[in-house]
């Protein structure tokens, strides 16, 4: 692809992904692509090779947005116990962070795709595998290290923290009230100290 061509498809992916993450799928009409980017839909259609490829490139722009705020915040952390502290003290921010891209792609996407886009869904999946994977690093980083309890299982301590993180984003969302991230963020540190740590 040229250098012009892909500057074109990155300016419309950049455009279009925010429209996605808030109105989901089929509730993003070709009018609102085309009205996002000035672009008529043969030029929109010249750089994707159809609506459900744009949808797929766009929740991957979305979460890749919200993946690399995470890395930038924990890159200078060294300790992973202290990772784990970061990660929550990024979840206490995120409404605010993900707001002008129309909120957590994951929770957005996963519940518009969940009965009526098998494929979306799938990628969603992958995407949580990955973040609980990551999780899963830390908590194995800190036994390593010696930070954290031997007998913990990493990968059930994953799941279970993002599980609170992603239900205290919903409920901040639909209540439109903060203190439910701020107190479940609060709740998973008490877990970290009282359980994980040594």
């Amino acid at each position: 692809m040229s250098s012009k061509a892909q500057q074109t498809s990155d300016f419309i992916i950049q455009k279009v992904a925010p429209i996605f993450n808030k109105h989901g799928y089929y509730g993003t009409s070709m009018s609102d692509l085309v009205e996002a980017t000035g672009l008529t839909k043969g030029a929109i259609y010249g750089n994707f090779k159809n609506k459900e490829e744009l949808a797929f490139i766009a929740f991957r722009y979305n979460v890749e947005r919200v993946v690399n705020k995470i890395r930038e915040e924990l890159s200078g952390i060294q300790s992973p116990i202290q990772q784990l502290y970061g990660l929550t003290n990024f979840y206490r921010t995120y409404k605010a962070y993900t707001i002008e891209f129309g909120g957590c792609p994951i929770l957005n996407i996963g519940v518009d795709a969940k009965d009526q886009h098998p494929e979306l869904l799938e990628r969603v999946q992958e995407v949580i595998s990955r973040l609980q994977g990551y999780i899963t690093r830390m908590i194995q980083n800190g036994m390593d290290a010696g930070e954290i309890k031997k007998e913990i299982n990493p990968k059930t301590y994953a799941r279970k923290f993002f599980t609170l993180i992603e239900g205290a984003v919903f409920m901040s969302a639909t209540m439109n009230d903060d203190s439910y991230i701020q107190e479940m963020m609060a709740h998973i540190d008490g877990i970290i100290e009282r359980e994980l740590a040594i």
